[in-house]
């Protein structure tokens, strides 16, 4: 079914690799119930969805596409689901569960035609590595406030925290680990930075000790089928929709990528590479049923890649992975004890990684219109606390200065349509 032979490998590297990918990408459970929590989601029910929908949509994309691709509640859009729509739009979370829902099943229909290829064509690669960075800038950003960092101060915006207080120092331990464990290619690094984060807020009486370490996973009826579709059908919603089908298919397409390149499993560009096609079709289907579980947008994880790396080469490594991640659903009362300054630290430096890509852009090379549309995407987005408003400033300004130095050749129907729908962003 796997064809392992095919694929120069076995059942035991396959597995080896399942585990090793299940340990470096574990940490989305935890993490994802806290953000979901912080836009009012109960914990309980979205620490299950979450492990339920990565086991769901990692099996499915292992059995259905054939390649080591792990899926989960992808980092970025969680954090604009809570932070930029509920938060910050005052949007029901039903509403935004709405919002997922549609721009799901937009990229399944679109991911049975050759829409992707025309969008990779149309859009600048300069300008899809600057929503990459400004998505990082944004989830950075908050991680820094949900630690107390960065505080809020009416005279200059934001202002430095107080770091003499011990949860700021909590997240500041959380922090360095982070980025060290990462730096040395520790396999699990994030969750081993959380689960030490935390040992030590409850050995110094910071946080208090899980009252267990296993239960029966908790209902999701609370969440399950509770998305408002129709409150999500209204024009002034239209550039978000817009705004998680394109993130959702940058984010896949920017995964597969790099992890295919590694494994040697796709080929960009490539129209009878039913691998890459089927992976698509799964990510597309993940991030429509997870809206139904009550998470937010699914994606494909780079942390596949950690899988590749020990030799994972077919569907057989997701599918192992997937196994792996049933034991979550059993841990709730370990993952509610575990310190918030011991979680957001992993979105800081998942912001630095996603922001590494600005360094991809040539800016001596870039012209002015790359070089402000790039700018204006990085800083709008964790200014305004908005994906949607960075990726229409950033397009606005790219058009407008073609346009007025006459160089139209760089603009085709793709830009055209994303700078109106843009432009709409910002009219309604």
């Amino acid at each position: 079914m796997f064809k392992l032979k095919e694929h120069n490998t076995s059942v035991s590297t396959e597995l080896s690799a399942g585990f090793t990918t299940f340990l470096t990408m574990m940490y989305i459970v935890p993490v994802n119930g806290f953000i979901l929590a912080d836009a009012g989601l109960p914990m309980d029910a979205v620490v299950t969805a979450t492990a339920l929908i990565t086991i769901l949509a990692t099996l499915f994309s292992g059995i259905w596409s054939n390649t080591p691709i792990a899926m989960s509640v992808g980092m970025g859009l969680n954090a604009y689901f809570s932070y930029g729509l509920v938060l910050g739009m005052k949007i029901p979370w039903q509403t935004a569960l709405g919002i997922v829902f549609i721009s799901g099943l937009l990229f399944v229909l679109l991911s049975f035609t050759n829409f992707r290829i025309w969008i990779m064509t149309s859009i600048p690669m300069n300008l899809r590595r600057a929503i990459s960075a400004g998505i990082g800038s944004f989830i950075a950003f908050i991680g820094l406030k949900q630690m107390g960092m960065i505080v809020d101060n009416p005279a200059t915006l934001v202002s430095l925290g107080d770091f003499s207080n011990e949860n700021v120092l909590l997240g500041v331990l959380g922090l360095l680990l982070s980025f060290t464990f990462y730096s040395y290619r520790i396999k699990g690094a994030f969750i081993l930075a959380i689960a030490i984060t935390s040992a030590v807020a409850w050995f110094l009486g910071i946080g208090k000790l899980p009252e267990g370490i296993l239960s029966t996973p908790s209902s999701i009826a609370p969440i399950a089928f509770e998305l408002d579709i129709t409150s999500a059908l209204t024009l002034s919603l239209l550039p978000v929709i817009i705004t998680f089908l394109i993130t959702d298919m940058f984010d896949t397409l920017g995964t597969l990528t790099g992890v295919g390149t590694r494994a040697n499993l796709f080929q960009e560009n490539n129209k009878d590479d039913k691998s890459l096609q089927k992976t698509l079709e799964a990510d597309a289907i993940a991030t429509t049923a997870g809206s139904l579980l009550g998470v937010s947008t699914t994606t494909s994880f780079i942390e596949s890649a950690s899988g590749v790396e020990e030799g994972g080469r077919t569907g057989l490594t997701a599918v192992f992975t997937a196994l792996f991640f049933i034991t979550t659903l059993f841990m709730l009362p370990l993952f509610k004890a575990i310190p918030g300054n011991a979680i957001y630290p992993v979105l800081v430096v998942v912001g630095v990684l996603m922001f590494t890509e600005l360094g991809k852009i040539n800016f001596e090379d870039s012209d002015l219109a790359t070089s402000a549309g790039a700018f204006l995407m990085v800083i709008f987005m964790p200014l305004t606390y908005s994906i949607t408003n960075g990726i229409a400033a950033g397009f606005l300004i790219y058009t407008i200065i073609k346009l007025a130095k006459r160089e139209t050749k760089d603009l085709n129907l793709g830009i055209f349509v994303i700078t109106f729908i843009s432009a709409l962003a910002f009219i309604l």
